[in-house]
């Protein structure tokens, strides 16, 4: 590493049709997933870039961008262009965000902020199909992912079945349910995106109005009985959902 950041080693193929800031930009790409640009690590700037690989300075920039807006490069003013913080990438499936970080060899760990029993509200009723003012449990959690705060979670579950609040600041809220014979069968969920309240953004850590993505969800057992809804609250900057699509 030099003090105008660091040179990667970056092949091109000027015969090939990939045009060439889109083969610079794979290979700053896999240099962050394989772990050999570490996060806060800074590249050199896009002027060196140029001159080094003789490339345009437009090249040059076009690459840098490119991966700046898939979020894992991040510049800064005086500062120049960083490695951004780890990011966790979740395929969207019917798992949970506790297991998905232990998988992915993050240390998760979570922070009860409420555990409450109450009423439901006509909402909450209305999706775990439950008559009105039934009791239901109502728990809000942060989760963290190697001590960063990633998700702001919030699941309403009938109250017959829900986790104690011990079990839930041990290990995620769907390994509780199956540690007492509650199964997942399905879950329907709708992912979208807004501004953090000021609240929100103190809980995470966030810059005022920062972007959340957000996610409902309501999981079923194998008899189609609804057993909790929930909405999550993530932080865009450390988080994104991954999806796989086939053609008809």
């Amino acid at each position: 590493m030099s003090d105008k950041g660091t040179q990667l080693h970056i092949e091109l193929d000027r015969t090939s049709p990939v045009p060439l800031y889109h083969q610079m930009a794979k290979a700053i790409e896999r240099s962050i997933e394989s772990g050999q640009l570490a996060p806060g690590e800074r590249l050199e700037n896009e002027i060196a870039l140029a001159d080094r690989l003789r490339v345009s300075r437009p090249t040059a920039r076009r690459a840098l961008q490119e991966v700046v807006d898939l979020g894992m490069l991040v510049r800064r003013r005086g500062v120049g262009t960083q490695v951004a913080p780890v990011r966790v990438r979740r395929k969207v499936e019917h798992t949970s965000l506790y297991d998905d970080l232990a998988n992915a060899g993050r240390h998760p760990s979570t922070s009860v902020l409420e555990y409450s029993v109450g009423a439901a509200t006509p909402e909450v009723a209305a999706a775990l199909e439950l008559p009105a003012d039934s009791q239901v449990v109502t728990v809000r959690r942060l989760r963290f992912a190697d001590g960063e705060p990633l998700a702001l979670m919030t699941n309403h579950l009938p109250r017959e079945i829900a986790p104690t609040y011990d079990e839930l600041a041990d290990v995620g809220l769907y390994a509780a349910l199956r540690s007492q014979g509650v199964e997942i069968h399905l879950a329907r969920q709708q992912i979208g995106a807004r501004a953090a309240t000021a609240a929100e953004s103190r809980v995470l850590g966030e810059k005022p109005r920062a972007a959340l993505l957000t996610m409902e969800r309501t999981a079923y057992d194998p008899a189609g009985r609804p057993i909790e809804h929930g909405v999550h609250l993530y932080r865009a900057s450390r988080y994104s959902f991954a999806t796989t699509l086939f053609a008809p």
